[in-house]
């Protein structure tokens, strides 16, 4: 349906999933050395990190964490095609997550509607008011010059 997606994975689900099998004592120090594999400057880098952290001596504790990044990394690797203002934005599903939520939340609490215009209208309306929460939203604005270069035709700002 569209061809040009590009399908990437929420590194932040990711952490989570991996610091699920690790002590509260160990977290810190396993969160800094997953913090190099997603925060690297390439794909090299990233690569390189991914590597490094499978042979350490994390992954001789915790076996179970290098099989999690390295099934999820065909879907972490786009990321790195993006400047770090972007890749900040992909790393987590969260934003579209909470407007499901909201979108899901205001049909539920009206259950009925007598036309299907009405819905498409409520649902309208309900995303221009979180549009206007996104607005103070720093890491969006800092990312959009970046979205128009890279997107071009596909992106279109609101004027």
């Amino acid at each position: 349906m569209f061809p040009q997606a590009q399908i990437h994975t929420c590194v932040v689900h990711l952490v989570r999933r991996s610091l699920a099998y690790v002590g509260w004592q160990e977290r810190k120090r396993v969160a800094a050395a997953l913090r190099a594999l997603y925060r690297a400057d390439s794909l090299p880098a990233a690569a390189a990190a991914l590597a490094a952290f499978a042979a350490s001596a994390d992954v001789q504790r915790y076996p179970q964490i290098a099989p999690i990044w390295e099934r999820a990394w065909p879907y972490v690797v786009p990321a790195f095609a993006y400047p770090p203002a972007v890749r900040r934005i992909l790393s987590t599903t969260n934003a579209i997550e909470n407007v499901h939520r909201q979108l899901r939340k205001i049909i539920k609490t009206r259950g009925h509607f007598p036309t299907d215009e009405a819905a498409l209208k409520l649902l309208y309306l309900a995303l221009r008011h979180m549009q206007t929460r996104w607005a103070t939203a720093h890491e969006w604005t800092a990312a959009l010059p970046h979205f128009a270069v890279l997107f071009g035709d596909r992106f279109v700002p609101e004027t």
